[in-house]
């Protein structure tokens, strides 16, 4: 049994450890943390599972981002990352689940992500749904996946992916 909730300031310390385990502490070299940086993450779809013991199990996060000189809205989901001692209990799946869901209902209408189709194709994720999207460089475009929560969400949405302002 998991406890899924909000991130809360008092799991920040939690969570950039268990995100370190998970990536490594360079990850925060990586191109979507420059759209991340001085972008407050959304606090409603950014969860935590902890345990019965109350041990964090997982966490993730979303950001918002703009498409296009439209300037469309959009998540950005991730980073997702589970404890390796609970790996394997479908816990990603969860929180990937109820952070959807969660967007779905409070009006997010399309998601992106940098990531493993295999994996996120389960989730509704494909790299069809991105392929007029462009990610910042350095970043495999091949990993670059969507979806929408809305019919139609993606129609005329197109272009590079840039930072909320």
């Amino acid at each position: 049994m998991f406890r899924i909730s909000p991130e809360i300031p008092d799991d920040l310390d939690e969570v950039e450890y268990l995100y370190d385990l998970a990536f490594a502490p360079g990850r925060t070299a990586l191109s979507s943390y420059r759209l991340r940086d001085g972008v407050d993450q959304i606090g409603d779809l950014s969860l935590v599972a902890r345990d019965q013991y109350d041990i964090l199990a997982g966490a993730i996060r979303f950001w918002p981002v703009r498409v296009g000189q439209a300037g469309h809205s959009a998540l950005l989901l991730g980073p997702v990352a589970i404890h390796p001692t609970r790996q394997g209990e479908g816990l990603g799946g969860l929180l990937i689940s109820e952070s959807l869901e969660r967007a779905v209902n409070t009006g997010w209408s399309r998601v992106i992500l940098i990531g493993d189709e295999p994996y996120y194709r389960r989730h509704g994720f494909r790299r069809k749904q991105a392929e007029n999207l462009e990610f910042p460089p350095p970043t495999n475009p091949d990993r670059l996946l969507a979806k929408a929560l809305r019919d139609g969400a993606f129609e005329g949405v197109s272009g590079l992916i840039h930072k909320w302002e």
